[in-house]
């Protein structure tokens, strides 16, 4: 696993051991930037699950401004510190050691979030309480891409005001819902 390309580009990532995390494929991810690389110069990225970062810190590389990376594993928080530091990104990076629901409510309206990646555990309908719960929070900017990877179970339903593509990776599907831009009233 590596960083594809930007100002890290060829950087080996480390990922846990074991079956505790499901690092996504490099294939996925080139998928995934390639359908949003001119929308992530200067964002402010949250990965709510972040495992190894990787989605996280790929972003900063091509031009994010900074991120924060949560995970509830203090393995997996020692691996993306230290894949923070490998790509040297972690000036730009906040690693939060802490589950995604106590995340969102101690966040809910203090920050805003313009670019969001979401890979739970593959479960029917998480996705969708997750995403209810970002729009809940009131942490997502107004231009907001949240970019959410699942199993065919878990592709979360249309939600209002979000435009969705869908993409699918062999089993994995990657749902890409860009917040609408709302018209202002004149």
């Amino acid at each position: 696993m590596r960083i594809i390309t930007g100002t890290s580009r060829g950087t080996k990532l480390r990922t846990l051991e074991g079956t505790d995390t499901r690092p996504t494929t490099e294939i996925c991810k080139e998928g995934v930037f390639s359908a949003i690389q001119f929308d992530i110069a200067d964002r402010y990225v949250l990965d709510l699950f972040g495992g190894s970062g990787q989605m996280a810190l790929e972003a900063l590389s091509r031009g994010g401004e900074r991120a924060v990376i949560v995970d509830n594993s203090r393995r997996a928080c020692e691996i993306i510190k230290s894949n923070a530091e490998a790509t040297k990104f972690i000036k730009q990076c906040r690693i939060v050691c802490n589950d995604w629901q106590d995340f969102l409510r101690y966040t809910a309206g203090k920050e805003k979030f313009g670019l969001v990646f979401l890979d739970p555990p593959y479960t029917p309908e998480l996705l969708d309480s997750i995403i209810s719960k970002l729009i809940q929070c009131d942490v997502l900017t107004d231009d907001a891409i949240i970019v959410a990877e699942s199993d065919r179970d878990g592709v979360p339903q249309p939600v209002d005001g979000f435009r969705t593509k869908l993409y699918r990776y062999g089993k994995t599907f990657v749902s890409i819902l860009r917040r609408e831009q709302r018209e202002s009233e004149e």
